[in-house]
């Protein structure tokens, strides 16, 4: 089974991407086509990227570098939930994000926006990342008004058709998960194969 990283991208106080993410989740949580984990940056406490060594190295020096690898690593796909700050996505994001090489290669991200502009920069900014660590990002997105998906700026009251757009996402995300993940085993069994 698919397993799809929910990946909440602020830990601002007050932030509005924790009630993004659990809707997400409540929504993914109806289908039996994979499993969702909701991982929140706050509970990694990544400091400003700190390993002597470029990521796609894969030594990492410190325990909150391999934890957080672990983690990722441990996912097919993701669903970024991002808030636009300046024009682009956080820093802590951008910065989780850069720790790693290796362990985003060849998987799949779509993408949840909000802010002013329903997040659409920050997710333009993401998936020019994305590109540099061999994701496939999908197509479909959603992106969340502050004005008129949040009531007073912070309680998520999304409208109806966001849930549309959210099974549209996710269909094309475990889809592109699923393909990634049969080209990692393929590749992982040739090179135990080769190493025999």
């Amino acid at each position: 089974m698919i397993k799809v990283g929910i990946i909440i991208g602020s830990t601002r106080p007050g932030r509005n991407g924790e009630a993004v993410a659990r809707w997400i989740h409540d929504l993914a949580a109806e289908r039996d086509d994979a499993s969702f984990e909701i991982v929140d940056l706050k509970d990694f406490r990544l400091p400003h990227l700190d390993e002597a060594l470029p990521p796609a190295m894969g030594h990492y020096a410190h325990a909150h570098t391999r934890a957080w690898a672990d983690k990722i690593a441990s996912f097919d796909a993701y669903v970024f939930v991002t808030p636009e700050y300046n024009h682009s996505t956080s820093g802590v994001l951008k910065n989780a994000i850069d720790f790693l090489y290796a362990e985003w290669n060849n998987k799949a991200a779509a993408f949840v926006g909000y802010g002013s502009a329903g997040g659409v920069r920050a997710v333009e900014h993401l998936r020019l990342i994305m590109g540099e660590l061999h994701v496939a990002d999908v197509r479909t997105q959603v992106a969340l008004s502050l004005a008129t998906d949040f009531e007073n700026f912070q309680v998520l009251t999304p409208a109806a058709h966001h849930a549309d757009a959210v099974t549209a996402m996710l269909d094309e995300l475990l889809a592109w998960g699923g393909a990634l993940k049969t080209l990692r085993d393929t590749w992982r069994a040739r090179g135990a194969a080769g190493a025999a």
